[in-house]
């Protein structure tokens, strides 16, 4: 079997390369596929074959799919969470000189002086006191969400000699492993506004979390704060942001992510979405995302899903394999045995999994499995997509 991965956008070929080409046809255009690769592509309204297994995002974020509408049709989605942590923590540590040190404001004014060179010596010294910022060491940060970015965000700021607080109450145990002993837990989102001095956030955009930055909560944070902003625009409430910039009770704001309500803001510094610009993270993130839809073509693992629980069952040999997707109710897995069971066929490996409203069943049975068995379990209801691998 051939199996047809449709892309659509650039992905690296580095990721690409990770699809052997005897066993993948990969190309933009390709009708029926198996699977879609993508980066920044709107997939909102984009109507979608039966073919289609699953959606591998060459990145962490995934406002651009129709994540609920494909979840609802047994459609995997996978993303790449922490391959493009690093290149996004840079730019964080970037953006704290940034806004410390008021050095882009600093660079426009010296690219506005004129004159010959003694005059521009003279400008310099007299304007210079209006850059004037502060240094990194005894400042508190503020981390908003301790996944793979946050968590290297968090220890490089403890290295530059900052107090660290980072607030997720649903920090996983691998992350708690990896952040630094030195870093302070906030006890709740007002606990770290109102003890920091920077705050950056690291959270997906959902809405639980727009306009996390608000208002209130800037009137929490310490007279001349700054906010960082590297996830989603939605999450910082821009005109609360800019009210407290006029102010004068905020003294920066760093985001990804220009309108026109911030790009000529003295006190801004809007950049055209870099976080995870550079040819590492794009690397990193087609790779990994292109071993996670061949594993779940080929064995039905799921690794990283935003709508499916993580399941891996290493394949016994000599069985056939069952992957089943489907809603989250009562006796799904007995029904499926009993549908095998019928069919004179045992199971010699099972492993289900449950993620909120759905669940996901892979089975290693002894016996070929064929196509009117794989059609009655199809029927059972709540089942959303079951198939062969």
């Amino acid at each position: 079997m051939k199996y047809r991965i449709l892309t659509l956008n650039n992905i690296s070929a580095r990721g690409l390369e990770r699809l052997p080409r005897e066993r993948y046809e990969v190309a933009s255009g390709l009708e029926r596929p198996d699977a879609i690769l993508v980066r920044s592509a709107d997939m909102h309204g984009l109507g979608l074959p039966d073919t289609v297994r699953a959606v591998g995002r060459a990145g962490a974020g995934v406002n651009n799919i129709p994540v609920a509408d494909l979840s609802r049709r047994g459609i995997a989605v996978f993303h790449a969470p922490g391959a493009n942590a690093n290149a996004v923590k840079e730019l964080v540590l970037a953006s704290l000189f940034l806004a410390a040190r008021n050095i882009c404001q600093a660079w426009a004014f010296a690219r506005s002086t004129g004159g010959d060179d003694a005059a521009i010596e003279e400008a310099v010294e007299k304007g210079k006191n209006g850059f004037v910022g502060f240094e990194l060491p005894g400042r508190t940060l503020g981390v908003v969400g301790l996944g793979a970015i946050g968590v290297e965000v968090a220890n490089s700021a403890e290295a530059l000699g900052m107090s660290v607080l980072g607030y997720d109450p649903q920090i996983t145990v691998q992350r708690a492993w990896q952040l630094s002993s030195g870093v302070e837990q906030a006890l709740s989102l007002d606990d770290l506004f109102a003890r920091s001095d920077i705050v950056t956030v690291h959270v997906p955009l959902n809405e639980q979390t727009r306009k996390l930055v608000n208002e209130s909560r800037l009137r929490l944070l310490k007279k001349g704060g700054v906010i960082l902003n590297f996830s989603r625009a939605g999450i910082v409430d821009d005109p609360a942001v800019v009210a407290a910039l006029d102010a004068g009770r905020l003294h920066g704001y760093v985001c990804d992510f220009p309108t026109n309500l911030l790009k000529d803001h003295p006190k801004v510094v809007a950049l055209p979405h870099l976080g995870a610009s550079t040819w590492e993270a794009e690397e990193n993130c087609a790779i990994m995302v292109a071993d996670q839809v061949r594993d779940f073509l080929e064995n039905g693992n799921i690794r990283n899903s935003v709508n499916y629980p993580e399941a891996v069952l290493p394949r016994v040999s000599g069985t056939t394999r069952l992957g089943v997707a489907n809603r989250n109710v009562p006796n799904m897995v007995g029904q499926i045995s009993t549908c095998l069971a019928g069919a004179s066929i045992n199971i010699a490996d099972l492993l289900n999994k449950s993620r909120g409203e759905y669940a996901y069943t892979l089975i290693d049975a002894e016996g070929a499995v064929g196509e009117d068995l794989l059609e009655k379990i199809r029927a059972i209801p709540g089942v959303l997509s079951a198939r062969l691998l």
